[in-house]
């Protein structure tokens, strides 16, 4: 049997795949990792993502109820993992979150933006990039 790939998104990933259009390069990104397999969270990485996505600041851009439409629609999607690995790798710990996932849900790539994560790459065998490298990656 095939092994899943599974993809992690940082939350500043998901608010660009939700608030800029579908032709985006991290909405596209998006479509590809669903397309090769399935997309997963943990409780700490969705609580941020939903914390971040609430903001009012994002108002402008889209209602707060089509935002909380949008989380859960997210919800209904994405699999939520337990965390079974702890790390302290990143410079900015906050971020250590996605690495934790990414080692315990076995993913094999996490898609970014943020530098602390990417300087990383790779990371026990998960690769790190940005939406733009992951699209062109074959």
């Amino acid at each position: 049997m095939r092994k899943i790939d599974r993809f992690v998104f940082d939350a500043n990933t998901w608010v660009s795949v939700f608030l800029l259009s579908e032709s985006s390069v991290s909405a596209k990104a998006y479509y590809k990792a669903k397309g090769l397999g399935e997309i997963v969270h943990s409780e700490e990485t969705l609580s941020e993502f939903v914390d971040v996505f609430v903001r009012p600041k994002f108002d402008r851009y889209l209602s707060l109820n089509k935002r909380l439409i949008i989380i859960e629609d997210l919800k209904a999607f994405v699999r939520v993992v337990p965390i079974t690995s702890t790390i302290k790798a990143c410079r900015d710990p906050k971020d250590d979150k996605y690495l934790e996932l990414a080692v315990s849900s076995e993913s094999s790539l996490i898609v970014t933006g943020d530098k602390d994560l990417l300087v990383l790459h790779p990371f026990q065998g998960v690769q790190i990039m940005t939406p733009a490298d992951f699209l062109n990656k074959s």
